[in-house]
């Protein structure tokens, strides 16, 4: 098997445990309130993490300042990813919610021109705007404006954005998983606290079960996700993460019983094809720089 294929292989299995974790979250069903979920999943979540990290090496805390701070604005983020998807994943169909966090490439690259001057060509600027056109089709604003766990995913794609600048910003002596430890530890943190003002629900066997495999295959989606970086050449891999948006189709339809609307599944494919063209010229842009 080619570096190329494992990486491809790889991908698809990240993005297939990361759709997983979201549909184990779904499948709760509001029966436990948000920040009762975001503790339970975090205790678990951050302790299969550390042994993780333990086990491959992987836990440095001597950071420079410059790091710890991006550190800091990272984690700040993925709390409020974090807040921001799962409130509109109990609310929204599963394949709505993945297929607007399918934005997320054209976004980085937009915030990344905005913010450190990264240069963006007319080609891919024109791929922006047609990608968020497609999202436009998936959100589908009417009279009354955006509804509200609409706004919720959009705010989750902004939070999202500005983590992965953050980690784009870091140097390569930040491992990966002390990273990603940190961050968990944050949201954990910040749920538990956040929880102590909210009536905590009994957890029956069914609950249990979702929450422990929902932290299960969000351990596995940071796994795969972090092999992936090691085998294959980026140009060739990146894209097989829009296979999160089929996963997402096929547990919407067999697992909950939704299927998008014609117009989201334009709105989807619009998205995705921008997203695929973009990671493409970047990769271009990349190799005739070396």
């Amino acid at each position: 098997m080619s570096p190329n294929t494992r990486g491809a292989l790889l991908m698809m299995a990240s993005m297939a445990a990361f759709t997983l974790n979201d549909a184990c979250i779904k499948a709760t069903d509001k029966a436990l309130p948000l920040f009762q979920l975001l503790t339970i999943r975090g205790v678990i979540s951050t302790f299969l993490i550390f042994v993780l990290a333990r086990h491959l090496g992987a836990l440095r805390f001597d950071l420079s300042r410059r790091d710890w701070a991006l550190v800091a604005l990272r984690s700040v983020s993925e709390i409020g990813a974090a807040y921001f998807f799962l409130t509109a994943l109990l609310n929204m169909p599963l394949a709505n919610v993945t297929a607007i966090l399918q934005v997320l490439p054209l976004t980085v690259t937009l915030g990344a021109a905005l913010f450190f001057r990264d240069p963006l060509g007319w080609r891919r600027m024109v791929a922006i705007l047609v990608g968020f056109g497609g999202m436009l089709l998936i959100v589908r604003p009417g009279p009354d404006g955006f509804s509200i766990d609409s706004l919720y995913a959009l705010a989750a794609v902004g939070c999202v954005t500005a983590r992965d600048l953050a980690t784009r910003r870091m140097s390569a002596e930040a491992p990966s998983m002390t990273v990603t430890l940190c961050a968990s530890f944050s949201v954990l943190l910040f749920s538990a606290v956040a929880s102590t003002g909210v009536d905590w629900q009994p957890v029956d066997g069914r609950l249990a079960l979702l929450l422990a495999g929902s932290s299960f295959f969000i351990l596995g989606g940071y796994l795969f996700s972090v092999m992936v970086m090691r085998v294959g050449d980026v140009s060739f891999v990146a894209p097989f993460r829009y296979t999160g948006l089929l996963w997402a189709l096929i547990l919407g339809y067999f697992v909950f019983g939704d299927w998008p609307s014609q117009l989201t599944l334009i709105g989807a494919a619009i998205v995705v094809a921008t997203g695929v063209f973009t990671l493409y010229r970047e990769r271009r842009l990349a190799r005739k720089s070396r």
